[in-house]
């Protein structure tokens, strides 16, 4: 990657404004985005997302390449949550480790999105089929976490574990960028043409904004996570390169796009703050969403943002040139 193109990445404007929202916490400001905004925003980049890679989906077609890449994405979501359950383990509670190893196997959506909005500004492309492997890899991970709680802790999970699952796939995140997929691949490019400027040309303003709430959230889970020591701090930092390098290596075996294994990297490298945290307090309320939140939010999402993202995409064209 040129300079220039490095020096563009870093500034611009989604990125900036999280950085902003960060410095703004730091400074003790009152900033805020009120939280009917911030949903309705969410709601309307899950749905971006998933209509525009339907699209996508509908124009490749089915192969190969594509049955590969969700087998790699489950093969991700079963296997770090299992390794990082053992290292975590020897020093914190079962299901404090549990709950972490299940974050870090599962996915960030705002990452995946970002990572998304950095391929627009590269003008490179990326598989459709890609959204639908970021949706299948929300819930392993939460299985594999919950049932080394359930094998190594001294209770009993409080709820059927498979029930827990059932309410992950039915979380409106999920449901919402699964069914947006499935519209967009359902509809003509015609009829998606109709819809281009809600889809597509307000989508890096609607981002910008929702950065900025993710900087004022991440600032916010940085300073509380400051009070748990050094272990969970290194562990926030070093392991998103850890998963993402190992992610971006397994890719390359199956694909040749760029785009498709900077969202492998991604999707390795990111780590849960929404659908584990919600799955954890009924499989295991004994973990503490003050340690694992924080990790996940406040350390692992900011280094992907900021530093992640260009660092893998500049490998992957140098391994790639």
């Amino acid at each position: 990657m040129e300079l220039s193109a490095l020096i563009d990445n870093f500034t611009s404007p989604a990125l900036l404004f999280f950085i902003f929202g960060i410095i703004s916490v730091q400074i003790k400001s009152d900033l805020m985005i009120p939280e009917s905004s911030a949903k309705f925003i969410s709601i309307y980049l899950l749905l971006s997302i998933g209509f525009k890679g339907g699209q996508e989906l509908a124009h490749s077609g089915i192969n190969l390449e594509i049955a590969l890449s969700i087998m790699l994405g489950i093969f991700l979501a079963l296997v770090v949550p299992f390794y990082a359950f053992f290292f975590l383990k020897r020093k914190l509670s079962i299901e404090n480790a549990g709950a972490i190893a299940a974050s870090y196997g599962s996915v960030s959506t705002v990452t995946f999105i970002t990572a998304i909005s950095f391929l627009d500004l590269e003008k490179a492309s990326f598989g459709g089929h890609m959204i639908a492997v970021m949706a299948i890899m929300e819930a392993p991970a939460i299985v594999v976490g919950a049932l080394l709680i359930k094998r190594y802790g001294d209770n009993k999970t409080q709820s059927s574990i498979w029930s827990s699952i059932s309410h992950t796939f039915k979380n409106g995140s999920v449901l919402l960028i699964l069914g947006s997929l499935v519209i967009g691949f359902l509809a003509s490019e015609k009829q998606a043409e109709g819809i281009k400027p809600f889809t597509t040309d307000i989508f890096k303003g609607f981002l910008a904004v929702f950065l900025l709430d993710m900087g004022i959230s991440s600032g916010r889970h940085l300073s509380d996570l400051v009070k748990r020591g050094v272990f969970p701090f290194l562990f926030s930092s070093i392991a998103p390169f850890i998963n993402g390098l190992a992610a971006l290596f397994l890719s390359r075996l199956i694909t040749d796009d760029v785009g498709n294994q900077l969202l492998f990297t991604v999707l390795g490298a990111s780590a849960s703050y929404i659908a584990v945290p919600a799955a954890m307090k009924t499989i295991a309320p004994k973990a503490n969403t003050s340690i694992f939140l924080p990790m996940a939010l406040g350390i692992t999402f900011p280094i992907n943002v900021i530093i992640g993202i260009p660092f893998y995409y500049a490998l992957i064209q140098y391994l790639n040139a």
